[in-house]
């Protein structure tokens, strides 16, 4: 990824950063367009390389630790609260219920320990995910070759994920863009911990305001710096590094 494009990027996050400062939908309009940049890009990245295992029903990374910013997690607060007002007398329960449980049974665990834990993420729903079309750039950029390394790897396996080196980059260059504009805005640009983090927004809607004034509501669910790189399932990136083409920014 050029240092062009990526500046580039950086400027079409702060120039809805400056359109939109005061808009109560700055969040979502920074992740929607966060996820429209990964979405129309990552086909062209794949275009040489092998079809990827993934599919609706296999569950192997959902046990892993996700990261987001806090656009990403105040525009899932915000569609968590729909689906649960939609479907408050269904099957389904509440799920910010199940984010506020899968907080306090992994809150404080190392990678390994809640990889051996295998807690299951709140949002998988009988084999699907139900936050799919807002699920957070760090599941975007995770996908594998390999479902049968992915399961052995989550069963506690000393096995070789081969993931996909255009969505791990792709995902890293739209991420980084998005931190750096927010950083030069003055807002919180740090990743957090996605229970955690959606847990505090879900439980304190003023959260997503107070970040917005500048202040970094969210700061419990900070990841340290050392420690802001997502578990892997032992992956082994394949594939080119990824570069957004000229014409799909």
């Amino acid at each position: 990824m050029s240092e062009a494009a990526f500046t580039e990027l950086q400027r079409v996050f702060s120039s809805l950063l400056s359109a939109g400062s005061t808009s109560s939908s700055l969040a979502d309009t920074l992740a929607d367009r966060a996820f429209d940049l990964f979405e129309a890009n990552i086909d062209a990245q794949m275009a040489h390389l092998p079809a990827l295992a993934c599919a609706k029903g296999c569950p192997s990374c959902c046990a892993l630790r996700v990261t987001a910013t806090a656009p990403e997690i105040f525009l899932l607060a915000r569609y968590v609260r729909s689906i649960d007002e939609y479907a408050s007398a269904t099957a389904l329960g509440s799920l910010a219920r199940r984010v506020k449980l899968a907080n306090r049974a992994t809150q404080g665990l190392s990678e390994a320990e809640r990889m051996q834990l295998r807690q299951p993420c709140p949002f998988e729903v009988r084999g699907g995910c139900i936050i799919h079309p807002v699920r957070p750039l760090a599941c975007r950029g995770h996908a594998s070759f390999d479902r049968r390394a992915c399961a052995q790897a989550m069963a506690g396996r000393d096995v070789d994920v081969p993931v996909s080196a255009p969505h791990v980059a792709l995902r890293a260059v739209v991420q980084d863009s998005l931190r750096a504009a927010l950083a030069a805005a003055r807002l919180a640009s740090d990743l957090y911990e996605l229970n955690q983090g959606l847990a505090l927004a879900l439980g304190h809607p003023e959260r997503e305001r107070a970040w917005q004034d500048g202040q970094d509501s969210l700061a419990p669910a900070r990841i340290a710096p050392a420690a802001s790189t997502d578990a892997s399932l032992g992956r082994r990136p394949d594939g080119d590094a990824a570069a957004i083409p000229d014409g799909e920014r």
